[in-house]
């Protein structure tokens, strides 16, 4: 069954998705309704212990370094 995207707002949403995840945009119209439907009716409560277990995963200390003053200029726009 083919799913058609007219609505042009809808489908810069799923290009940009699918750019961002390296993915297609069917995948990302796939994995987008997924979690909309995954988090349809479950407290807000539980969607953010997921959220921080997932900043969690992804947060790699061995990727942090330190802010020099060039870094925070450029932050500014200085």
């Amino acid at each position: 069954m083919a799913l058609h995207i007219r609505d042009d707002r809808a489908a810069r949403l799923a290009r940009q998705l699918a750019n961002r995840k390296g993915i297609t945009m069917t995948q990302a119209v796939v994995e987008a309704l997924e979690g909309a439907l995954a988090r349809e009716g479950r407290p807000l409560s539980e969607r953010l212990e997921e959220i921080a277990r997932e900043a969690a995963r992804i947060a790699n200390p061995a990727r942090r370094r330190s802010m020099k003053k060039d870094d925070i200029d450029d932050l500014w726009g200085n």
